[in-house]
C-alpha cells in the first residue's frame, strides 16, 4: 500500500501574511512534518466525504424556495445552518453558483433591526442567522425551527458569537476561489457585502483592549454552535480564534479594494488576539480553557483550532501540542479516532464533563466523542509527535470505515457524535468527515510559506 504523505510546513510569524494558505489552511515555518496517510484511507475520505456532501444538497423545488441550492449539515436537517456549511467549504465539492447563493442567501438574511424575542432575548442589528429555513425564514437562535418561538435564555441571550465570524469566512473564501472582488461591492437590500460584513465582524460584544469575545450571565450568546447547550461566560477562546481568522481574512480583502487604512486596524486586531489568547487562557498543562468565567475547562476544540488557525505563539503553540500527545497517550482524549470537547481527566464532576449544560454526561456536548475536530488535533499532534498523530488518524478513519452508512440499513457514520456506551446522534454529518479531509487533503505536498 502506497503512502499519502501529508507535508505540514511551520512558519511562526506573530501575524502571517494574508493568503489563501495561511488564512484557510493555517500554514505554520521552514520545519517540515510528515503525517502518514495510506492513499486508500484518503481516498475513502475523499469519496465519504463528497458523497455525505451530495446527500446535503436541498435543490430548488417544493420544499426549498430560497432560489438556489442549500446545503443542510446532513441527515434529516430541514435548515441551512452557516456554521456548518462554512466549516465544509474547502472540501471542494460546492460550485461556485452554489457558493453564491448561499452566501447572498446568509447576506440577505442579516438582522436589519435590533429586535426582541417573545422569549426575552435580543436579535442585535447585524446579526447572522444561526440557521435558515428551507422557505428563507431566518433563525438567529439554535433549538427551534420558529421564528416566533426562537431567542430564550437556555440558549443565550444573544444569538452565537461564531456565525458572524463564520460569514466572514465565506465571502474571503468564495473570493479567493473565483477571483470575483465585485461581489464585494454588490449591495444586498441597499448594503455592500464588505459593509455588512464589517458589521457583522462588531456584533459579539469584546474586551476594549484585546478585542477578546466576551459573554456575562445576562449577555450571553453561544460561543460556538457545536456546544450550544453549555454556558460559558467570561471571556471566550473558541470565538476569539475565530475573530482571529477573519480580522486577517477582513484585512486582506480591504487591501485588494484598496483601503489599507482598515486593513491595518484589522491586522491589529489580530495581533491583539494573538498576543492574549495564551495569556488569558493557557492552563498548567498548556491547553487554552475554554473561558475565564463558567464552564472554563480546558478545551480540546480550542487548543487545537488556535493550533491549526496559528492564532498562538511559539512557545505556546509547542505547548499545546505536547499537551494534546500527551492526553491522547494517557487515553484522555479520543475513542476510536474521535474527539471529546474536554479531557476526561478535566471534566468538571463525576456527574457532567462541563460545568453548566442541559445535556446529560458521555452524551451530546457534554462528553460524547465527535469526529469534526479530528483534523486540528492530528495536525497540531504532529507538530511534536507525527507517529501519534498518525495513529489517531487511522483510528478515525478505520472506525469510519467499519460504520460506514454506505454498507447498509444498520449502519450510520459518520454521525454527528457518539459514546461508548451506546449514545449516537445524527447520522450522515457532514462537518465530521468534510472537516477532517480538509486538513488531509490539503498537505498532500509542500507549500512554501509566503
Amino acid at each position: 500500500m502506497n503512502n499519502h504523505f501529508l507535508i505540514i510546513w511551520i512558519s511562526f510569524v506573530s501575524i502571517l501574511p494574508i493568503s489563501r494558505e495561511s488564512l484557510c489552511f493555517a500554514q505554520l515555518s521552514d520545519t517540515k512534518i510528515e503525517l502518514r496517510i495510506s492513499d486508500n484511507d484518503l481516498s475513502f475520505l475523499e469519496k465519504i466525504t463528497r458523497d455525505i456532501t451530495d446527500s446535503a444538497h436541498i435543490y430548488p423545488g417544493k420544499q426549498n424556495t430560497t432560489g438556489g441550492v442549500v446545503i443542510t449539515p446532513g441527515g434529516n436537517y430541514a435548515a441551512f445552518w452557516i456554521r456548518d456549511y462554512a466549516m465544509s467549504l474547502e472540501s471542494g465539492f460546492v460550485t461556485r453558483e452554489e457558493q453564491k447563493h448561499m452566501l447572498l442567501l446568509t447576506a440577505g438574511t442579516q438582522c436589519d433591526q435590533t429586535r426582541i424575542t417573545k422569549g426575552g432575548s435580543m436579535i442585535p442589528y447585524g446579526a447572522i442567522a444561526d440557521h435558515i429555513r428551507l422557505d428563507g425564514i431566518p433563525i438567529y437562535f439554535p433549538g427551534t425551527y420558529s421564528y416566533e418561538g426562537q431567542g430564550i435564555p437556555e440558549f443565550g441571550t444573544l444569538p452565537p458569537y461564531c456565525d458572524q465570524f463564520f460569514f466572514i469566512h465565506m465571502a474571503y473564501y468564495y473570493v479567493e476561489t473565483t477571483s470575483d472582488l465585485e461581489i464585494l461591492n454588490f449591495e444586498i437590500n441597499g448594503i455592500k457585502l464588505i459593509d455588512r460584513m464589517e458589521t457583522a465582524f462588531r456584533v459579539p460584544p469584546s474586551s476594549e483592549d484585546n478585542h477578546l469575545v466576551v459573554a456575562t450571565e445576562y449577555f450571553r450568546g453561544v460561543d460556538f454552535g457545536f456546544r450550544d447547550v453549555v454556558e460559558i461566560t467570561g471571556e471566550l477562546s473558541l470565538p476569539s480564534i475565530l475573530k482571529f481568522r477573519a480580522a486577517q481574512q477582513l484585512a486582506l480583502l480591504l487591501d485588494k479594494i484598496g483601503n489599507s487604512r482598515k486593513a491595518s486596524d484589522y491586522r491589529m486586531i489580530a495581533e491583539k488576539i494573538k498576543q492574549a489568547l495564551p495569556k488569558t487562557f493557557s492552563d498548567e498543562k498548556g491547553m487554552l480553557r475554554a473561558s475565564t468565567g463558567k464552564s472554563n475547562q480546558s478545551d480540546v476544540w480550542a487548543t487545537a483550532l488556535a493550533v491549526y488557525f496559528s492564532a498562538m505563539d511559539e512557545h505556546a503553540t509547542i505547548r499545546a501540542c505536547r499537551a494534546l500527545n500527551d492526553a491522547y497517550a494517557k487515553g484522555t482524549l479520543s475513542y476510536k479516532g474521535n474527539i471529546r470537547h474536554v479531557l476526561t481527566s478535566d471534566d468538571y464532576n463525576d456527574k457532567t464533563s462541563w460545568e453548566k449544560t442541559r445535556a446529560a454526561k458521555n452524551t451530546y456536548q457534554n462528553g460524547a466523542y465527535w469526529g469534526t475536530p479530528v483534523g486540528w488535533v492530528c495536525y497540531a499532534m504532529a507538530k511534536t509527535d507525527r507517529s501519534l498523530a498518525a495513529k489517531l488518524a487511522k483510528e478515525f478513519i478505520d472506525d469510519l470505515r467499519a460504520t460506514d452508512y454506505r454498507k447498509g440499513p444498520d449502519f450510520g457514520a459518520p454521525y454527528e457524535c457518539f459514546h461508548p456506551s451506546g449514545h449516537k446522534q445524527n447520522p450522515l454529518y457532514l462537518t465530521t468527515v468534510a472537516c477532517p479531509y480538509i486538513v488531509f487533503k490539503n498537505y498532500d505536498t509542500p507549500k512554501e510559506t509566503r
